[in-house]
C-alpha cells in the first residue's frame, strides 16, 4: 500500500532528533512517495533493488571493479569513517554506496531531508538505510555482501559493509557454504540410510551389475546405453574389491564375497549430490531465499529421486549430470556481463563437460542438450541484433560454443568410447555386435586363426556391414505368412544356426574331399546351404513378412533337392587389406577383410539384412529380404566372412587386419540405436512394470522393483505425490501467467518494474518449462517401452516450474512481510516433509507383509497392496 509522506513537526537540529525521526518513518514504510514536480505523487522503493532494475550496462553487473571509481576501494581501507558504533568498516562509504546500491538513492521528503542534513553523524543515517532495507531482503544479499540474481554470477554480489560478530555474522557471511552442509548431510541421511539392507539383487542391479562385471573381467559387451555410467559401475566394484564372479541374477541373495553395499554406497553418492547442486542451481535464478529452501527440500524430500539414488543403476549419475549441466547453464548466463573473462569461461566449459557427460551415460541426455542448443541460439540471435558489438566479437561468441558445447562435448563422448574399448579387449557375448575385424583383435577369439582365402566346402558365417547388422541365420521354425517355409533371419549372438557351408551350383560337379581345392572368386554363382538344417537359402517373388516391396529369403530343399531359386551370385565390393579389386585378375574371396554381395540369379535381387524387425514368432530377430533395387552404397547389401572353417586351408595373418576405431565408433553406436528402437512392447505379453507418459506426471502408476514376498524387503519406485502434483499444475500455472502478463503487455499494461525484470521472469520459465517439455514430449512419439523412472529427469524441471511460481505469488517482492513469507513457507515445505514421511519406506524399504501398512493407498491404480498381485 502506498502511503503519502505526513508534514514533519519537527524543527529540532540535535542529532538524536533527527535521527529518531528519520528511523520512525523508514519503519513504519517500506515504500515513499515524492512529488516528482507535476504535482504527482511517485514511489520510492527502499527494498531490495535486484541486480537488472539498474540502468548500468549489463557489462557492470556483479562484483567487479567500477571502472568509473577513481581509486579502488581497497586503496582507501585504511581511511577513517565515521560509524554509529564506532567500528571500523571494511569498505569506504562512497564506495560502498555505489556497490552496494546500482541505482541512485532514493530521495527523502523534502522535511525529512532538512533534518538529516542536521545530522552530524552519517554512519547513523546509513545504518537506517541498511536497517531498513533489512526488512525486505529476502535473498540476504545486503546483509551477507552478496546473492543470487541475473546478471551477478559466480564473482557475485556485494561486499558486506561491516563485520558482525558472533554466531549471526557467521551465519550472514557463509550462509552459502553452511546450508550446502546442512542440505548435503541431510541427503547423506537418506540416501545412505539403510542402504545395505536389501541384500539380493534388486531390479535393474541385474542388468547394470553384470556390466560392471564385464569391466572388471575385461569381456567385451553390448547394451543399448552409451558406456561412461557402466564403466563408473565397474569402477565401484573394482574400489569396493569385487573380483567380478558374481552373475548378477535378478532376486538372488548376495554372496559374502560381493562388497554390495560399498557399491551402493559409491553410486549413491551422485544422488546425495543432487541436493545440493539443486540449492546452487536456485541461488542463480534470482528467486527469494524462501524458494530456494522450498525446491531444495522438494529435491531432498522426493522418494522417486530418493529410490532410484540407492541401488546400483545408471539413474543416479543420468541425474547428477543433468543437475550439472543445468547448474552450468544459469551460471553461464549469469555471467553474461562479463563476456570471455574467467569465469565465462569456466562455466562454458563447464556445461560443455556436463553434456558430454550426461551423453555419455544415457541418450535421455540429449534433451538437456538440447535445451543448452536452444538456449544458446536464442541468445547469439540476440546478439546479432546488437549494433554495437563488432563482427569480430560476434563471430569469437559463436567459436567459444562451438567449441565448449559441441566440439568438447563430442570428445568427452568419444573418449568414453575409446576407454570402453581399451578396458574390453577379451572375447564376451556381446561380440556379434561389432564388425569381423574389430572382433578379431579380442584376446579368446580366433578369427584371426581362421583360414585366409575361402574355398568350397568351407563353413562359415556371414556378417551383415550394415551398422547393427547381425550374422546370416536360420531356425527349423517357418514363416507363418508368405511361402510358409524355414524363416532366414539376422541373429546378432554367437549360435550353431550362423553356419552356412559353400556349395557349388546344381550343375557343377559336388566338392571332393580328397581333390585338388578351388577357391571361391568374384562372380562365382553358388549355393549357400545351412549347416544345421541342410536347407539352401532361397528366395521367390513372394512379399517379404515386413518389407513387402522385397522379396521373401527362406530356407528350400536339401543337400540334392532344390531349384535355380537357390543359385546366388558373388559380388565382390572391395577388400579392406588389398583394395579395390581389378576385372582379369584372380580376385580370391578374403575372409574377415572382403566386402561382397550376393545377387539372385533368377530374380536379380541382392541379399539384404536392414534391420527391420520380425514380430515375436520371428523371435524378434532382424529381417532378411531381397531387395529389388541395386544401390551398389547400401551397405546393408555388403556381407563378409566371419568365422572360417576349413581343415585343407592353412591360417590366416592377424598382421592383415585392422580395425579403425572411428569406424568402431560409428557401428557401436548405430547399433546401440537399432536396440533400442528394437525395444517395443510386446502386445502378446502384459509388462506390469510398464507404463505410458502420461501415467507419470499424476503418478497413475508406481512400480514394483522386485518380489511381493512377505519375508523380503521391499522397494516401490513411486514420486512424492505433493511434489508431483504441484509441479504438474505449476506447468499449466506458469503458462497461463505468461499469457496473461503478454496479454496485458500488449494492451499497455506495465505490470512490471522494468523490461529487464519481465525478460528474467521469462527466462526463468523458459528455462523450466523448455527442460521439462523436451525431456516429456519425446516419450509421446517413441516405439520403446517405457517406465516411470523415465520422467525423473523431466520432475526436476517440473519442480523448478513449481518455484517460480511460488516465488511469484508468495515468497517474491515486497507485498508480504518476512513473517508472512514464513507463515506460507511452512505450510509449503510442511507439506512436502510430511507426504515425503508418510511414503518414505516405499524408497527405504517395506518390512512385513504390505497389507499391514495402510494409508499409501492414494490412488487405486497403484500395485503397492499385495491385492493388486
Amino acid at each position: 500500500m502506498k502511503r503519502s509522506y505526513p508534514p514533519s513537526t519537527s524543527t529540532s537540529t540535535s542529532n538524536s532528533s533527527a535521527s529518531t525521526t528519520l528511523r520512525r518513518h523508514l519503519h513504519s514504510n517500506s515504500n515513499y512517495q515524492q512529488d516528482n514536480g507535476n504535482g504527482e505523487a511517485y514511489e520510492i522503493d527502499l527494498s531490495d533493488p535486484k541486480p537488472w532494475e539498474s540502468n548500468r550496462n549489463p557489462r557492470l553487473y556483479g562484483s567487479r571493479r567500477d571502472v568509473t571509481h577513481p581509486t579502488s576501494y581497497i586503496d582507501k581501507l585504511d581511511s577513517p569513517t565515521g560509524t554509529a558504533s564506532g567500528d571500523l568498516p571494511l569498505y569506504l562509504h562512497e564506495e560502498m554506496e555505489t556497490r552496494r546500491r546500482h541505482t541512485p538513492q532514493p530521495l527523502l521528503p523534502p522535511q525529512l531531508e532538512k533534518e538529516v542534513s542536521l545530522a552530524d553523524s552519517r554512519g547513523e543515517k546509513d545504518q537506517l538505510l541498511f536497517d531498513a532495507n533489512a526488512e525486505v531482503d529476502d535473498q540476504g544479499k545486503w546483509q551477507k555482501g552478496h546473492g543470487a540474481g541475473p546478471g551477478v554470477g559466480g564473482r557475485r554480489g556485494l561486499p558486506p559493509r561491516q563485520r558482525i560478530g558472533g554466531w549471526r555474522g557467521i551465519m550472514i557471511e557463509h550462509e552459502e557454504i553452511i546450508w550446502t552442509a546442512v542440505y548435503t548431510i541431510l541427503s547423506m541421511i537418506t540416501r545412505y540410510w539403510r542402504i545395505g539392507a536389501a541384500n539380493y539383487v534388486v531390479w535393474d542391479e541385474a542388468h547394470f551389475g553384470k556390466f560392471g562385471t564385464h569391466y572388471i573381467n575385461r569381456d567385451f559387451y553390448f547394451d543399448v546405453h552409451p558406456p561412461l555410467g557402466k564403466m563408473l559401475v565397474g569402477l565401484a566394484g573394482l574400489l569396493s574389491g569385487y573380483g567380478g564372479g558374481f552373475e548378477f541374477k535378478s532376486g538372488v541373495e548376495y554372496p559374502a564375497d560381493v562388497p554390495y553395499t560399498s557399491m551402493r554406497v559409491i553410486l549413491a553418492s551422485f544422488g546425495v549430490a543432487l541436493v545440493p547442486l539443486a540449492w546452487m542451481t536456485v541461488g542463480e535464478l534470482g528467486w527469494s531465499r524462501w524458494t530456494r529452501h522450498w525446491v531444495t527440500i522438494c529435491v531432498l524430500c522426493d522418494i522417486g529421486w530418493l529410490c532410484i539414488s540407492r541401488f546400483i543403476l545408471l539413474d543416479s549419475m543420468l541425474l547428477f549430470f543433468t543437475f550439472t549441466t543445468t547448474l552450468g547453464l544459469v551460471k553461464f548466463h549469469n555471467q553474461r556481463h562479463d563476456p570471455f573473462g574467467d569465469d565465462w569461461w569456466a562455466w562454458l566449459v563447464f556445461t560443455g563437460w556436463s553434456i558430454g557427460c550426461v551423453c555419455s551415460v544415457k541418450w535421455v541426455g540429449m534433451f538437456i542438450t538440447a535445451l543448452v542448443g536452444l538456449y544458446t541460439i536464442e541468445d547469439l540471435w540476440e546478439k546479432f541484433g546488437d549494433l554495437s558489438m563488432p563482427i569480430r566479437t560476434y563471430i569469437q561468441h559463436w567459436i567459444a560454443r562451438i567449441s565448449c558445447l559441441m566440439v568438447l562435448p563430442f570428445i568427452v563422448y568419444a573418449t568414453c568410447f575409446k576407454i570402453h574399448f581399451m578396458v574390453l579387449n577379451r572375447s564376451g557375448p556381446g561380440d556379434a555386435q561389432m564388425s569381423s575385424l574389430f572382433q578379431a583383435h579380442l584376446k579368446g577369439n580366433d578369427f584371426a586363426e581362421s583360414p585366409l582365402e575361402v574355398a568350397y566346402g568351407s563353413k562359415l558365417t556371414l556378417k551383415n556391414y550394415g551398422y547393427g547388422g547381425g550374422l546370416l541365420h536360420s531356425h527349423v521354425q517357418t514363416y507363418p505368412v508368405g511361402s510358409l517355409q524355414q524363416q532366414v533371419t539376422c541373429y546378432h549372438y554367437k549360435d550353431d544356426n550362423n553356419n552356412w557351408i559353400i556349395t557349388p551350383q546344381w550343375s557343377d560337379d559336388p566338392v571332393d574331399p580328397d581333390g585338388p581345392i578351388r577357391y571361391l572368386h568374384d562372380g562365382d554363382t553358388i549355393r549357400l546351404l545351412h549347416s544345421s538344417t541342410g536347407r539352401n537359402l532361397h528366395s521367390h517373388p513372394i512379399a517379404a513378412p515386413i518389407t513387402k516391396e522385397a522379396h521373401e529369403v527362406a530356407g528350400y530343399g536339401n543337400e540334392t533337392v532344390g531349384d535355380e531359386n537357390d543359385l546366388w551370385i558373388v559380388e565382390v565390393v572391395d577388400d579392406t587389406s588389398r583394395g579395390s579389386f581389378k576385372a582379369g585378375e584372380e580376385n580370391k574371396i578374403h575372409a574377415l577383410t572382403t566386402r561382397m554381395r550376393f545377387r539372385h540369379q533368377q530374380l536379380n535381387c541382392y541379399l539384404r539384412a536392414a534391420n527391420a524387425v520380425l514380430p515375436q514368432w520371428g523371435f524378434k530377430q532382424v529381417e532378411v529380404t531381397c531387395t529389388k533395387e541395386n544401390n551398389k552404397k547400401d551397405k546393408h547389401t555388403y556381407w563378409n566372412v566371419e568365422s572360417h572353417w576349413n581343415e585343407r586351408l592353412p591360417p590366416g595373418n592377424a598382421k592383415l587386419y585392422k580395425s579403425p576405431f572411428w569406424r568402431d565408433f560409428v557401428h557401436l553406436n548405430v547399433a546401440m540405436w537399432t536396440s533400442n528402437n528394437a525395444l517395443v512392447p510386446d502386445p502378446d505379453k502384459e509388462d506390469i512394470l510398464a507404463s505410458k507418459p502420461f501415467d507419470w506426471p499424476f503418478l497413475h502408476l508406481g512400480l514394483r522393483m522386485c518380489g511381493w514376498g512377505d519375508n523380503q524387503i521391499k522397494f516401490y519406485l513411486l514420486g512424492t505425490p505433493i511434489v508431483w502434483y504441484f509441479s504438474t499444475i505449476s506447468l499449466g500455472l506458469g503458462l497461463l501467467l505468461a499469457f496473461y502478463y503478454a496479454a496485458r503487455a500488449q494492451r499497455q499494461y506495465k505490470d512490471w518494474r522494468s523490461q529487464e525484470e519481465w525478460d528474467h521472469w521469462l527466462y526463468v520459465g523458459k528455462v523450466a518449462f523448455g527442460g521439462w517439455a523436451l525431456h516429456f514430449f519425446p516419450f509421446l512419439i517413441m516405439g520403446r517401452v517405457t517406465y516411470l523412472h523415465h520422467y525423473l529427469p523431466t520432475l526436476y524441471f517440473a519442480v523448478l516450474m513449481a518455484g517460480h511460481v511460488l516465488d511469484h505469488f508468495f515468497f517474491g517482492g515486497t507485498r508480504r512481510t518476512s513473517f508472512k513469507k514464513g507463515v506460507w513457507f511452512g505450510i509449503w515445505a510442511g507439506a512436502v516433509i510430511l507426504s515425503f514421511w508418510w511414503f518414505k519406506d516405499l524408497a527405504l524399504g517395506i518390512h512385513g507383509p504390505v497389507n499391514d501398512h495402510w494409508g499409501w493407498l492414494w490412488r487405486l491404480s497403484w500395485n503397492v497392496s499385495s491385492l493388486h498381485i
